[in-house]
């Protein structure tokens, strides 16, 4: 049987937003995605994932070969953009217009997406002035599916004397946020490298200013979830 193409015109089961959403994100960082990667990031059986990309693939939203590494097709990361689209601008939203913290938006952001139409979002995004991050630093796509690119690099990938701004928070983990509250740490926070202790142990950085800049050592799981955009 052909391949039904995916309608743009169409909103697709949650579902399916769920998975393209789920594979976009885990791709992000430039590494292959497995189905084991979507058992772990969806909480779902082997069998379901198979399932539905055996599903995603009839609409020709992914590339997928049994044992092989998931990608998405064009119209897949279309769909995706939007998605995400729909979800950060939520995020940045109840940030920005109803003072709600960087750590409570995850669950209610995630309820309201599922709802919100795309003329909603085009209206929350014309009010917030198009923003191209959300509250944690992701990059919100414009209409056109666009990204405004940024020098950020991961702080764990980072050599001692790097300088830049705290740029994102990865993944969005309210107790992530919440201990970051708690080290007095928030985006835009100037962050220099101090020292790397050797076999993985951990970076030590100072926030803020050199004069009255505090010092913080991270483990490298932490270090792993922020990304700095260096200083030109």
């Amino acid at each position: 049987m052909a391949a039904r193409a995916f309608d743009r015109s169409e909103r697709p089961s949650q579902a399916v937003e769920d998975y393209v959403k789920a594979i976009y994100a885990l791709g992000e960082r430039g590494g292959q995605v497995t189905s084991s990667m979507l058992v772990n990031e969806l909480g779902v059986r082997p069998s379901s994932v198979s399932a539905m990309l055996a599903r995603l693939r009839d609409l020709d939203l992914v590339s997928h070969r049994p044992y092989s590494a998931v990608s998405l097709s064009p119209s897949g990361v279309d769909l995706a953009l939007r998605v995400i689209r729909r979800r950060r601008l939520i995020e940045a939203f109840l940030v920005d217009t109803l003072d709600y913290a960087w750590h409570e938006v995850e669950h209610e952001a995630e309820v309201l997406s599922r709802a919100a139409s795309d003329s909603l979002i085009d209206r929350i995004s014309e009010r917030l002035g198009h923003p191209v991050v959300d509250p944690h630093g992701d990059p919100i796509p414009d209409l056109d599916g666009h990204i405004h690119a940024t020098r950020a690099e991961v702080l764990s990938t980072l050599e001692v004397g790097a300088l830049g701004r705290l740029a994102r928070v990865w993944n969005g983990d309210p107790e992530v946020l919440r201990y970051l509250d708690g080290c007095g740490i928030q985006l835009g926070d100037r962050i220099e490298v101090l020292r790397r202790e050797p076999y993985g142990g951990l970076i030590v950085i100072r926030v803020g200013e050199p004069k009255d800049g505090r010092i913080q050592a991270f483990g490298n799981g932490l270090a792993e979830m922020l990304s700095v955009e260096l200083d030109p």
